[in-house]
C-alpha cells in the first residue's frame, strides 16, 4: 500500500531557530571567554549598522498550561519580581560593560513564562533600566507576549509608552474541552478584550498565537477557532503544529495520553482547513507556520526579502547579534551561541560570583556557517543557492541523495545549483532542512530528541 507524503516525511526533527540545533552543540571545545570573543567581534561589525535583539526570559507563570514545553517557574507569589528585575539587570550590565561602545537596540522581546506576570511598575524599571546603558535604534521593534487572562490595560499602555508596539497573544484553541485538557482555561471575551485594548492604544502588530494536533482537537475546533480569530483581525498569527515532547525534564505536558492526540494525516488536515480559511480572510501565509496581513511587518519583510529568523522565531529585523537575559535565554553572535543555565536558583547563585550564568554553547565552524546560511534562506526565503557558496555538495553525496529523494517527491526544484520550495513542499520546510543537516546525518539520536515536523 502506498504512504501518503505526510506519513512518509512525518518524522521526529528539529525547529531550526538555530544550527546547529540545541542537541549538536560541541559543548567540549565551547567557553564562556570563547563567546565573549565572537561577541565582541560581531557587535563591532554590526552594531552601528544594523544595532542589536536582546531577547528577555520572564519565566514566571501563576498555572502550569500542560500543552507547554518552555522554561517557566509556577508561582502566584509576586514578591520574586523585584528580585529578577534586578538580576536581570546586572547580567545586562555585566555585558555592556564587555562591549565597546553603547548597544544600539534594534529589536527587545519579552518572552516566557508568562510577562504579564510581572506588573507595569516592573516592567517599566526592566525596561528603563535596559536604557541606562543602551540607545534605541531610529525604527526599533519591541514586541512581548502577553497572556489574555492576566494582561492588564494598564500593563498594555505602560509598554506602549516605553516604545513596543507589537504584542501577542496565546489563544491556542476555543475549545471547552482542548482548554481543560491542556489546563488553559480562556473565554473568547477575554481574548477579544486585550486585542481591543491593544488596538485602541495604537499597537501596529497584534498577534494571535494558535495550535493545531492538541489533544481531543477536532475539526470543528480548528473552524470554530480561526473564525472566532479572524472575527477579531489581528495582524499577524502564529499557527504552530503541537510539540508533543513529554521527555524533557520539567516539561509540564500531561493531563492526557498519547491516544488523546491527531495524528498524521488526521493532525496535518487540521492545518490545510485553518489555512485555507485564513487565506479567505486575507492573510498570507509566512515562512512555516506563520501568516501576516499585507500592512503587518512581517509580510512587508518576507515579501521584500527581509525575513529573519533566530530563537525568538520570524523576525522583521535583521540583526547580526542577539543577546539573550535571564534564565535559560540563548544568545548568538552568528559565530557562536551560549545558553544561560536553566536552574533559576543557579542563575542568581552565579550572576552573585559576578559572572555571566553562560552554562553552554557552540563555536560555528565554516562549515556550520555555510549549512546556517542555506537553512535561513530555506525558511525565510523557501529557496537557496549554492553558487556562490565555498561548500561542494557535489563532495556530500549523503545531501545529494536526500535532496533526490525530495525532488522525486516534487516537494522542491533543483535547477542551476538552486533549490526552490514548491507549494506541495512548504508543509514539509523542516525535513527539506534536514537534508542539509550535517550533524543529524553524521550521528543519529539515540533517544528522543525531537518532535514530529508534520
Amino acid at each position: 500500500m502506498k504512504i501518503s507524503l505526510t506519513q512518509k516525511y512525518n518524522v521526529p526533527g528539529p525547529r531550526y531557530t538555530s544550527y546547529p540545533t540545541v542537541p549538536y552543540w560541541n559543548e567540549a571545545d565551547f567557553t564562556s571567554e570563547k563567546w565573549i570573543t565572537t561577541l565582541k567581534q560581531s557587535f563591532s561589525e554590526s552594531n552601528s549598522k544594523n544595532g542589536i535583539s536582546l531577547y528577555i526570559h520572564l519565566p514566571f507563570c501563576e498555572s502550569m498550561c500542560t500543552f507547554c514545553g518552555c522554561n517557566k517557574r509556577i508561582t502566584k507569589n509576586h514578591s520574586v519580581e523585584e528580585k529578577y528585575i534586578q538580576a536581570v539587570l546586572k547580567e545586562w550590565k555585566m555585558y555592556c560593560d564587555l562591549l565597546p561602545e553603547k548597544p544600539v537596540i534594534k529589536e527587545i522581546h519579552l518572552g516566557g513564562g508568562t510577562p504579564t506576570f510581572f506588573s507595569k511598575e516592573n516592567l517599566e524599571c526592566l525596561i528603563n533600566g535596559i536604557f541606562d546603558y543602551a540607545v534605541k535604534a531610529e525604527n526599533h521593534e519591541f514586541s512581548f507576549e502577553g497572556h489574555p487572562n492576566n494582561t492588564t490595560h494598564e500593563q498594555l499602555k505602560k509598554l506602549y509608552d516605553l516604545g513596543f508596539r507589537r504584542v501577542s497573544f496565546g489563544v491556542q484553541d476555543y475549545s471547552p474541552a482542548v482548554q481543560k485538557a491542556i489546563n488553559r482555561i480562556q473565554p473568547f471575551h477575554n481574548v477579544a478584550k486585550v486585542t481591543f485594548w491593544a488596538k485602541e492604544i495604537g499597537y501596529t502588530s497584534i498577534g494571535h498565537d494558535i495550535i493545531f494536533g492538541l489533544p481531543f482537537q477536532t475539526i470543528e475546533d480548528v473552524v470554530d477557532t480561526v473564525e472566532k480569530t479572524n472575527s477579531l483581525k489581528p495582524d499577524r498569527l502564529a499557527f504552530y503544529s503541537y510539540a508533543h515532547v513529554p521527555w524533557i525534564k520539567g516539561n509540564g505536558q500531561r493531563g492526557f495520553n498519547d491516544e488523546n492526540l491527531p495524528k498524521d494525516a488526521e493532525k496535518r488536515k487540521l492545518y490545510e482547513i485553518g489555512k485555507k480559511l485564513l487565506i479567505q480572510n486575507g492573510y498570507h501565509e509566512i515562512g512555516m507556520d506563520h501568516f501576516a496581513l499585507k500592512g503587518d511587518s512581517l509580510y512587508k519583510a518576507a515579501h521584500n526579502g527581509n525575513l529573519h529568523r533566530n530563537f525568538m522565531g520570524y523576525s522583521a529585523s535583521k540583526t547580526q547579534v542577539m543577546i539573550g537575559l535571564g534564565v535559560s535565554s540563548i544568545s548568538d553572535s552568528w559565530y557562536s551561541f551560549a545558553q544561560n543555565t536553566k536552574s533559576l536558583e543557579e542563575y542568581y547563585e552565579i550572576l552573585e560570583s559576578d559572572k555571566l550564568p553562560v552554562v553552554k554553547g557552540h563555536i560555528l565552524n565554516d562549515e556550520d556557517l555555510i549549512i546556517r546560511k542555506h537553512i535561513l534562506n530555506l525558511t525565510c526565503e523557501l529557496e537557496t543557492s549554492w553558487t556562490a557558496e565555498s561548500l561542494n555538495f557535489a563532495e556530500l553525496p549523503e545531501v545529494l541523495i536526500a535532496l533526490k529523494e525530495i525532488e522525486n517527491d516534487n516537494l522542491i526544484i533543483i535547477e542551476n545549483n538552486k533549490i526552490t520550495i514548491t507549494e506541495e513542499g512548504r508543509p514539509f520546510v523542516r525535513n527539506i532542512c534536514m537534508a542539509f543537516d550535517l550533524h543529524l546525518k553524521r550521528k543519529s539520536p539515540e533517544t528522543n530528541l525531537f518532535s514530529m515536523t508534520v
